[in-house]
């Protein structure tokens, strides 16, 4: 384990990704950690990352994870939850990683379009601007949204503005409107 202490959750990310990849397990960081990658900075108590697994080999995920000397549960999701259920991860200095179990809605080529970044001897999958931009739009919380609006507003003229229509697209109306006015109707 990378961690010597709490406030390390960057650190247990390194660590789980290591995990994940010896499992073949694709994933993306998203939350907190993507922001900073992608330019925004703010503060988070855990590091969250999205794979694409079912329950059932999530939970298989969790017991060999306890059995590395994690601690880990899986929660699930009711009917209308957009996420349809969580790993979570936690060593024995209270650093946290949740895993999405998905996200309705979410591009299956999301984990094609990450972005590799080196953290402490590790390589960790960073997900994709575009992504990250519909995914917060999607979220539509007041955080989200300044995330976003923060990411655009860096480089504007970079980003693939089709791509990001049609990402948000798949997440509904709410967050095609959403995305229209963080990059105006003028494009």
């Amino acid at each position: 384990m990378r961690t010597s202490a709490p406030g390390q959750s960057a650190l247990l990310m390194a660590d789980v990704a290591d995990f994940l990849e010896a499992r073949g397990v694709r994933y993306a960081v998203i939350g907190a950690m993507a922001a900073a990658v992608h330019g925004v900075v703010r503060a988070s108590l855990d590091a969250d990352a999205v794979v694409v697994l079912q329950v059932r080999e999530a939970q298989a995920l969790r017991q060999a994870l306890i059995e590395a000397g994690y601690e880990a549960a899986v929660r699930t999701g009711d009917a209308d939850d957009p996420i349809p259920g969580l790993l979570e991860i936690k060593d024995r200095h209270g650093n946290r990683v949740d895993l999405l179990l998905g996200l309705r809605g979410m591009d299956p080529e999301l984990l094609n379009r990450t972005r590799q970044v080196r953290l402490a001897d590790a390589t960790l999958e960073i997900v994709g601007r575009e992504d990250f931009i519909a995914m917060k739009a999607f979220a539509g919380g007041p955080v989200d949204l300044a995330d976003a609006r923060a990411i655009i507003d860096l480089d504007r003229g970079s980003l693939d503005l089709e791509l990001l229509r049609r990402l948000a697209q798949r997440f509904g109306r709410d967050a095609v409107r959403v995305v229209q006015e963080l990059v105006g109707d003028a494009d």
